[in-house]
């Protein structure tokens, strides 16, 4: 067995990265991408290493030297590289193909070493490696049959994204035998090119041979093991992440603050959604207005403010859409002068946007941080404060204050002078049905107090980027709308609006739903050792880990094997060790209730 790699192209989408030096030399966490791969093929019985050379061709040669590999390695020169396709790089070494079985890799990739062990292992003596299509991936795919036949090989300009839950993404990797090689690889590689040129892609070439009634080649499927393809930078930075050591790895993933679509494996208990709205229907509408609402301009601020206005039943002169509610967290935080109070542990976007030397902090001292609002107005009596943010229910404690209660405290800090902010972005799925503040008598008799949603959250709608702000003091909220974008919004966003009362039901039932779920989650979790749980009414908890457990080794230990993301509160609470839990379906809260007890009963039983 010997392997063949394909590394003659120039890499120009990596632009400055290739300037002066080939695609496959290009590093990952600090290792090319050609290191990595020949460092892999060392490990195998390879009686050697055939790499098609062209662009920057001498510096690699010159590069590989250096890498001290083992194995005999050949060189074959593409000299026309910037003419042709890798059709011709694979041509060039056909007779290589004729002498030996050969594994077949394009020197872009990079793998986990049981990839390889995937198609070695396999006794099957010719294979595709597939692996089950997502987002992320570009290129060639294929259908296959139950008996890993390749049905069909789907070319970009064929490529149908209703029909992907069909589709498996080849990975670029192959394992020829010699026989198919010499008797139909081969042969089928000089037609093709004569007929059509150097211009071509190898894998056209296996589209025709599948075309055959025994065309000798299978597929290998993946299921679940790592790989990328790095075409760009994006691709770069996504590759270091997923193989970064696991040190590193967790923390590189956290940075990227969403987009975790990328990672279809990772599960994550650390962003807070509703596990159980929108509906499909509703997605459904949104999709059958796609072309549409992709093609043009979203409206302005004044007719996005009516439609705010409309689903919240209250006047458009009380309200702002923001995009997301941290757009609007950052212009209300602006506007804001004075002393502020805040409530820690808490939702950090607020203190975070304003001076901490203006900044005055509660901190409960109670092992549950609970707090009511005799609790607040004790604190802040003396504080001389003209600012108050109160999150509720609180994040991450989940601290809830009902809704009769904080009105009293609005009739206290308008007593004294107090502008009050609440944040109630969780509050719908608290106990308290209809808790919410935003309704237009309370505005009206309270023109000193902000109330901030985030309808991400509730809602379940992240990609939207949608929150609103209401007051009765609609001059703050009149100098917010000139101070935002006045297309701070998307057209997707906009249609969400038009079209969500339609589903008022279907939340309602949703809500029902999750407390629900929410009861029995928490009732497992208290189950298992060395965890106690804080009573939250929103859709999170967060768990003391009374062992000698850190809460960064458990959310390591998580991700590194499990793939399950969940919030490490270290940098939140500084004294005890405690996470935050997102409240998701059924299916995927046991799936992080099993990893926790094989984890934690491990060290508690």
């Amino acid at each position: 067995m010997q392997a063949v790699i394909l590394a003659a192209g120039m890499g120009k989408r990596l632009k400055e990265l290739t300037k002066n030096n080939t695609k496959c030399m290009v590093k990952v966490n600090g290792v090319s991408l050609i290191e990595r791969m020949l460092g892999q093929l060392e490990k195998k019985n390879l009686s050697r290493i055939i790499i098609v050379v062209g662009y920057k061709a001498e510096e690699l040669k010159n590069y590989i030297d250096t890498l001290n590999v083992r194995k005999p390695i050949v060189y074959v020169e593409n000299k026309v590289y910037n003419e042709t396709n890798n059709i011709y790089s694979l041509a060039l070494a056909k007779e290589y193909l004729c002498e030996e079985d050969t594994l077949l890799f394009e020197s872009d990739l990079i793998f986990e070493d049981s990839v390889i062990d995937e198609v070695l292992n396999d006794p099957r003596e010719t294979l595709a490696l597939v692996d089950k299509y997502e987002s992320w991936m570009d290129g060639t795919c294929v259908k296959l049959d139950s008996h890993d036949n390749i049905e069909a090989f789907v070319p970009k300009d064929k490529f149908k994204f209703n029909e992907i839950n069909k589709y498996y993404k080849t990975v670029n990797i192959y394992k020829f035998s010699r026989h198919f090689s010499e008797k139909y690889y081969v042969p089928f590689l000089d037609a093709y090119s004569k007929a059509l040129g150097n211009n071509e892609y190898y894998e056209q070439v296996l589209r025709v041979i599948t075309m055959l009634d025994n065309p000798q080649i299978k597929s290998k499927r993946l299921s679940g093991q790592l790989w990328y393809e790095i075409d760009d930078i994006q691709d770069l930075d996504i590759a270091a992440s997923m193989f970064a050591d696991n040190d590193k790895k967790l923390k590189l993933i956290q940075s990227r603050y969403g987009g975790y679509w990328r990672y279809p494996q990772v599960l994550d208990f650390c962003y807070l959604v509703n596990p159980y709205f929108p509906p499909r229907k509703l997605t459904d509408e949104i999709k059958a207005s796609f072309e549409k609402l992709i093609t043009q301009y979203p409206s302005g601020m004044g007719v996005n403010s009516l439609l705010a206005a409309k689903n919240f039943g209250i006047n458009v002169e009380n309200i702002i859409v923001g995009n997301g509610a941290a757009e609007l967290i950052k212009s209300l935080m602006s506007v804001l002068d004075g002393v502020t109070g805040f409530v820690r542990p808490t939702f950090e976007e607020y203190p975070n946007r304003y001076d901490s030397g203006k900044s005055v902090y509660f901190r409960p001292e109670n092992k549950n941080f609970s707090y009511n609002v005799s609790d607040i107005k004790e604190f802040f009596e003396d504080k001389n404060i003209n600012n108050l943010v109160i999150v509720n229910p609180d994040n991450p404690t989940g601290n809830y204050i009902p809704s009769a209660e904080l009105l009293k405290l609005a009739e206290w800090t308008e007593s004294k002078s107090i502008n009050l902010v609440i944040d109630e972005s969780f509050v719908d799925f608290a106990d308290e049905e209809n808790a919410t503040l935003i309704k237009q008598d309370i505005l009206d008799g309270n023109k000193h107090m902000f109330v901030m949603k985030s309808i991400s959250k509730s809602y379940g709608v992240p990609g939207l980027r949608l929150g609103v702000l209401v007051s009765g003091n609609k001059s703050v909220i009149d100098f917010m709308k000139k101070d935002v974008a006045i297309w701070n919004i998307n057209s997707f966003a906009e249609f969400y609006m038009q079209i969500a009362e339609k589903y008022n039901s279907d939340y309602s039932k949703a809500l029902e739903k999750f407390r629900a779920e929410r009861q029995r989650f928490v009732t497992e979790l208290e189950k298992i050792n060395g965890l106690r749980v804080i009573p939250s009414q929103a859709n999170y908890v967060t768990v003391e880990l009374t062992g000698n457990l850190t809460s960064s080794y458990l959310a390591k230990v998580l991700f590194v094997k499990y793939n399950i993301l969940i919030k490490d509160l270290s940098s939140k609470i500084e004294t005890g060790q405690y996470i935050r839990l997102a409240i998701r379906n059924t299916e995927d809260n046991d799936r992080l209730l099993n990893s926790l007890k094989s984890e934690l009963g491990g060290i508690f039983s």
